[in-house]
């Protein structure tokens, strides 16, 4: 049940929280930590390059793939029980990644971090209100948005300090290995700290709605992450056309059921919550130009100016000072002019971009690791204002009994969101290197070229969030609890 201004605080719920953003945090630095392993992992399994692409590829496809029937089950059976189930499954695959014997054992573990990640995930945003009253929950969600800019940032650091330290001859296994003691704390916390939310016994889970909703989000990432390796024949593009009627199949779907009076996978309600909709689109948004830019910048920075991953992840760490900066006046403004900090956001994300290119090594030219600062400073600073008032806005109005399933559904369209960013910046980046040379010069103007993407998307958000109803402020105000 969720918790009003004038409950009685909850004892030990920021010892809860903590617990909640342990988990996000793992979940999102393993997407990203592997990038630097990469080399590591290529020399001691002897693995080929696709066996290597899909040590990154098959956890984030198992992770998106679930994360709407899992976010149902959380509703199903009880948020915590689902949460605390998922951590231990991460925790199980993480230690089975950390002592694979072969590229093939890494790769099924990785499968297993994935189903672990996506039954934990959905329920960390469910649980928040359980937790807090809404006048603590802007600073809830601000921490959420936090711990998604440390994440990808410190993943590489992380990497990188773990590889280097080669800690016990383990070479790149403590990667992974490090998740085990954080995933057992994780789980202790949770079971002190956070209340046993019972479930919906008599809820159903839509089966047929899970198949034809995997399919189509299948449709949607298989071709976002292998179309560039494989050449972007006409049968990926196929897949993608064939994801639109999948996905009109799936309303259909939805709304039989509700016709009906059955349990659908994503409750029709929801479709007709505008805030919900147009909040989705722009995390979507937002989400498509975050792990894009990180990722062209890493290989500019290791590749095209020879930085070690440690360097290179130190060199993006403003970033996560400016998210920490606007993530704590954020937790001051509550759930005050979200629109408003939104477009904001978006704004300062655009300046970001736009500020980088002037200070990037030009032909002839080293880079000035500290002509980064101010750029990224103010990026971290879009993110941090931005993601709270996002999550807030879109899950305020959501029925108590389906945030986990709204939760899911909100966290797949972040993930298409970050497939998509992935696959057209990294076309753009390296469609122009292929043309151009690899120069320092060449790496500085394909950035360029591919950060045109993160200038849009993150326009986007800054533009389309006025879209949010008229009077949504007082409607967040007077509902958050309902």
């Amino acid at each position: 049940m969720n918790r009003t201004d004038d409950d009685e605080p909850l004892r030990g719920r920021w010892i809860a929280m903590a617990a909640l953003l342990v988990a996000s945090f793992m979940n999102l630095m393993d997407v990203t930590i592997v990038n630097v392993a990469i080399p590591s992992l290529a020399a001691a399994f002897d693995a080929t390059d696709s066996e290597i692409e899909w040590v990154v590829a098959v956890y984030i496809l198992t992770f998106a793939l679930l994360l709407l029937p899992m976010g149902r089950l959380g509703d199903r059976f009880g948020r915590r029980r689902m949460f605390v189930s998922g951590v231990c499954v991460f925790t199980i695959g993480s230690a089975l990644c950390g002592m694979a014997p072969s590229i093939e054992g890494l790769i099924g573990a990785r499968v297993l971090q994935g189903i672990g990640g996506a039954m934990m995930i959905p329920q960390t945003l469910a649980i928040v209100p359980a937790l807090f009253a809404p006048k603590e929950r802007g600073l809830a969600f601000a921490l959420f948005g936090l711990s998604a800019g440390l994440a990808s940032v410190s993943g590489p650091v992380l990497g990188g300090v773990l590889i280097g330290a080669d800690i016990w001859g383990l070479e790149w296994r403590p990667i992974f290995l490090v998740n085990v003691p954080v995933g057992i704390i994780a789980v202790l916390a949770t079971l002190r700290y956070v209340p046993n939310l019972a479930g919906e016994k008599g809820l159903r889970i839509d089966l047929v709605g899970v198949a034809i909703a995997a399919l189509a989000l299948f449709c949607v990432l298989f071709p976002l992450i292998e179309g560039r390796q494989l050449g972007w024949p006409v049968w990926i593009f196929g897949m993608l056309l064939g994801a639109l009627p999948l996905t009109g199949v799936f309303v259909w779907w939805q709304r039989f059921r509700a016709s009906r009076g059955q349990a659908q996978l994503l409750p029709v309600a929801l479709f007709r919550n505008r805030s919900y909709v147009v909040g989705s689109f722009l995390v979507m948004m937002l989400f498509s130009g975050v792990p894009g830019f990180f990722f062209v910048l890493a290989i500019l920075l290791q590749v095209g100016n020879g930085l070690t991953p440690l360097e290179s992840g130190l060199t993006t760490m403003p970033f996560s000072i400016g998210v920490l900066l606007a993530s704590g006046m954020a937790g001051r403004l509550g759930n005050r002019v979200p629109k408003l900090r939104i477009s904001l956001g978006g704004l300062l994300l655009v300046s970001c971009v736009l500020m980088l290119p002037f200070v990037m090594p030009q032909a002839g030219e080293t880079l000035r690791r500290g002509a980064l600062i101010l750029p990224l400073l103010i990026g971290g600073m879009g993110l941090g204002t931005a993601i709270s008032p996002m999550f807030n806005i879109v899950l305020a109005q959501v029925r108590d009994g389906d945030t986990g399933s709204a939760s899911g559904a909100l966290q797949s369209f972040q993930q298409i969101g970050g497939a998509l960013g992935l696959a057209v910046m990294g076309q753009l980046f390296f469609g122009y290197l292929g043309r151009n040379g690899d120069g320092v010069a060449d790496y500085s103007t394909a950035l360029t070229h591919a950060l045109w993407f993160s200038t849009f998307t993150f326009a986007c958000v800054a533009v389309f969030v006025w879209q949010l109803p008229k009077g949504e402020q007082a409607k967040l105000d007077n509902t958050v609890a309902a």
